[in-house]
This record gives C-alpha cells, structure tokens and sequence, in this order.
C-alpha cells in the first residue's frame, strides 16, 4: 500500500524536482504550489469534457485535446502575465508543473478506483514510466514553444505550443490500443522533449556565465 502510494505520487514529483532543480534562475516558491494545485483542479473539467466526447474507449485520442488545451489556459492567462514570467525557462517550467499537477491526480485516480492491491501496484509501475513522462513531455514542449512565443513574439510558436503537445498526447492513446507501438512513440517524444529542454537549460547558463562575468 505504501509502496505503491510512494510509486503513484513519486514519480511525478521527481520530475516536478528535476525541473525545477535544471532552472538557474529559481522561481516563487508560491508560484510553484499554487501552479501545481491549478494542474490538480484541471483534472475536474477535463473529466466532465472527456466523459461527454470519449464514448468508447477507441476514442480516447479525445483526452489530447481536452487536457493538453486545459494547461495551454493555465500558462497563457494564468502564468503568463506574472511578473516572476521572465525568460523562456520559466514556460517549460511551469508548463511541466502544471502538467505534472494535473497527472498527479489523475494517478491517484487511475491506481486507486476500482483496482484492487495487487493490480494497483501494477498500475503505479506501467503508469510511471508511461503516462507520467508522457505528461512532462508535453509539458516541456508546450512550455519550449509557448517561450519563444513569450519572449520572441512567434505567433507560429504559439499555435505550435498548443497544436504540438495535443498531436502527441492524442496519438499516444491512439496507439495503446497497437501493442508496444506507444512505447517507442513515447521514447521519440522524450527524446524531443529532452532535446528542447537542454536548448534552453544551455542559453540560460550562458546569461548566467555572462552575469557573473559582469559583476567581477
């Protein structure tokens, strides 16, 4: 039981850590938490929306467009007009949270309805190295294009910052219902999400090196 309570609610907030801990320029510790908390409460619409459009369980590419569209909300009008929003590394950060909020409960939700103990510690396991980097992903992605967006004024990297993350959640479900076909999808799009993330993690400890720089 403890166990797989510490495997369900980990393995988001080891990534939740990671991200933060990769940003040079810490963020509000408020703003973390309450970004968070927001990713949480995301799960109530999207339940109802995905109740009312995934009819069958071949429809649950559906689930991309409802939650990926739902945390696109949260960091255009909620994050974005923050003072503590000042460079690209922020969206992928509080993209990802909000992502990993939102993943958190539907975790506990996706463990523990219905399943018995056996089955749930099965569950915590599959889901933790499946849907949980799948969610960080897109939460890297979205926050990637929504930054250049932000800082750059690409109206192109906007579309992109919401278009891209629902084209690869909706294709992820699509393809577990093709055997292992999802797991090497999946890999691709950490592979891409690491990619972008270490793009923006190395221009950012260049400002960093060219501050401390200034200041000697």
């Amino acid at each position: 039981m403890i166990i797989t309570l510490l495997i369900t609610i980990g393995a988001p907030l080891a990534i939740v850590s990671f991200i933060i801990y990769s940003d040079k320029f810490k963020e509000p510790l408020d703003l973390i938490l309450k970004t968070f908390v927001l990713g949480i409460f995301l799960c109530i619409p999207a339940g109802e929306l995905n109740s009312w459009l995934i009819q069958s369980p071949d429809q649950s590419y559906f689930a991309g467009l409802t939650e990926e569209s739902l945390k696109f909300i949260v960091l255009y009008f909620y994050i974005r007009p923050k003072t503590a929003f000042n460079e690209p590394m922020d969206a992928i950060v509080y993209g990802t949270i909000a992502s990993l909020g939102f993943a958190t409960l539907e975790n506990l939700t996706y463990v523990y309805t219905g399943s018995p103990e056996a089955d749930s510690f099965t569950i915590a396991i599959i889901r933790a190295i499946s849907a949980i980097p799948l969610h960080a992903s897109c939460g890297i992605i979205m926050g990637y294009y929504f930054g250049l967006y932000a800082f750059l004024g690409s109206k192109s990297a906007l579309i992109k910052s919401l278009i891209i993350p629902i084209s690869i959640h909706a294709t992820y479900n699509y393809l577990t219902g093709f055997g292992f076909l999802w797991f090497y999808f999946l890999f691709a799009v950490m592979f891409y999400a690491q990619s972008l993330h270490k793009q923006v993690s190395d221009l950012q400890l260049t400002k960093s090196m060219e501050q401390e720089n200034k200041a000697i």
